[in-house]
């Protein structure tokens, strides 16, 4: 029992981490209908910036903050220079430019920072606190969760709550409208990148201090991971990305638990082909009309 309690929390806490990542992708769809796969390169190099500023102020404080910073700006760089020149009437354009960043981003991190495991620390302890006997959650565990809670909550209140907010949703689904309305969709566009690679930043540097370091090619499974949670929760529901990040969590732990680590990534392509076989639209996708 005692095992099941600590995987299912553990589960919890990895797949808050994945939603967080699955989040950053749905906002991408939902902004410019484009799966960004050069997303986990991104959230990469701005743990790499962390690294630098953190050695060199010796605060790591400082340094989750320049990753934050980097992501933002790392998102609204890459849409401002190379996605706004994407021809999107082919939906493969994107997808091609994409997975070009992909290559050139590891790239430029294995010649500045070298293809070695470099070591990511964590602000707070990663043993488990005991309670009743059981083994639950680190303070480490604790701070994903509540930095994770923090995003879905303030990206849920700013697009309900805010005009910005309004005005991304409606340059999202009704582009030519907004235009008439006087919206600026370009400038919408941007701040969805730079939001989606600002929270993918987060998902990095939570998750990176958990797996064996900071490396070019650290967030390629884990890219596949919160892939799997967006789509099983539907590109187009932020909530379904939080659900699906903590089902793919939870889905993970057990598998490692009790069948072993080598069989995790076949356990998430099993879930993503299973997915895509009963409900390709995610679960939690919204219904749509049908067109006779």
């Amino acid at each position: 029992m005692d095992r099941f309690v600590f995987l299912t929390l553990d589960g919890l806490s990895r797949g808050a981490v994945y939603a967080a990542f699955a989040l950053a992708l749905v906002l991408i769809w939902r902004a410019a209908r484009i799966v960004n796969f050069a997303q986990g390169a991104m959230a990469v190099a701005a743990a790499y910036v962390a690294h630098s500023v953190a050695a060199a102020t010796g605060s790591y404080w400082l340094g989750f903050l320049a990753a934050l910073a980097a992501g933002l700006l790392l998102g609204t760089v890459v849409d401002v220079a190379v996605m706004r020149f994407v021809d999107h009437r082919s939906p493969l354009s994107p997808v091609i430019v994409a997975l070009g960043l992909v290559l050139l981003i590891q790239a430029v991190l294995g010649m500045v920072y070298g293809n070695e495991f470099r070591p990511a620390e964590a602000p707070f302890s990663r043993s488990a606190l005991t309670v009743g006997g059981f083994a639950v959650l680190s303070p480490y565990d604790l701070f994903a969760f509540a930095a994770v809670g923090v995003v879905v909550v303030g990206l849920a209140w700013t697009f309900t709550r805010t005009a910005v907010g309004l005005r991304m949703r409606a340059a999202a689904f009704a582009p030519e409208v907004s235009r008439l309305l006087g919206v600026n969709v370009g400038g919408m566009l941007t701040l969805g990148w730079a939001l989606a690679s600002g929270v993918g930043a987060l998902a990095a540097m939570l998750i990176i201090p958990t797996e064996l370091g900071l490396h070019p090619h650290a967030m390629d499974l884990v890219f596949v991971s919160a892939f799997t949670a967006a789509v099983v929760g539907g590109l187009d529901s932020p909530p379904g990305a939080v659900v699906g990040g903590l089902a793919v969590g939870l889905l993970l732990s057990y598998v490692s638990g009790y069948a072993g680590s080598d069989l995790t990534p076949l356990a998430v392509l099993a879930l993503l082909l299973a997915v895509l076989l009963i409900r390709p639209a995610g679960l939690f996708a919204p219904v749509t009309a049908r067109q006779v």
